[in-house]
């Protein structure tokens, strides 16, 4: 007398396991942020200007401080003004609410919106630039840039002793 194996079960068993792991791994995506990054310039392209009423610059520094000053920080130039160097942290409290009271002042205009450069210092962590990127993205801040901190902001952060 021979044995028989029925080998039905088996098969529907194989089917559901490659339909649960199909099915698990469609629900896995992983989201991402969209981060568009500058083309390297050419010289035969002049840097962008932006008018100093609509700047505002955020230097990331140390222990997890945001400097910010609205204006551009020109000191050679004797008919502009010095800028005034804030200190505040990256909370609700902090650098969003000032953020989004820049935002109001503009009245809503897109001539008007402030443009935020974002300068991270050589003492800013990784944390602070994933932070200051989270807070464009929740005060739906269309037009920033990330900028080197030229050696004139790394000279008001020292003086102002903030």
């Amino acid at each position: 007398m021979s044995t028989r194996i029925d080998m039905t079960p088996m098969v529907d068993l194989a089917f559901l396991l490659l339909t649960f792991f199909m099915l698990t791994t469609t629900f896995a995506k992983p989201t991402v942020m969209q981060l568009t990054m500058p083309v390297k310039k050419t010289d035969d392209v002049e840097d962008t200007k932006i008018k100093a009423s609509q700047a505002m610059t955020i230097l990331l520094g140390k222990e997890n401080k945001a400097y910010y000053y609205f204006g551009l920080n020109t000191p050679n130039d004797p008919s502009v003004p010095k800028v005034e160097l804030k200190v505040t942290d990256y909370s609700a409290n902090g650098i969003r609410k000032v953020i989004l009271d820049r935002q109001r002042e503009s009245g809503g205009s897109e001539e008007r919106l402030p443009i935020i450069l974002i300068k991270p210092t050589e003492d800013a962590k990784y944390r602070n630039m994933v932070d200051i990127l989270d807070e464009m993205n929740i005060t739906n801040q269309k037009k920033y840039a990330l900028v080197k901190v030229p050696k004139e902001d790394l000279d008001l952060i020292k003086e102002s002793a903030l």
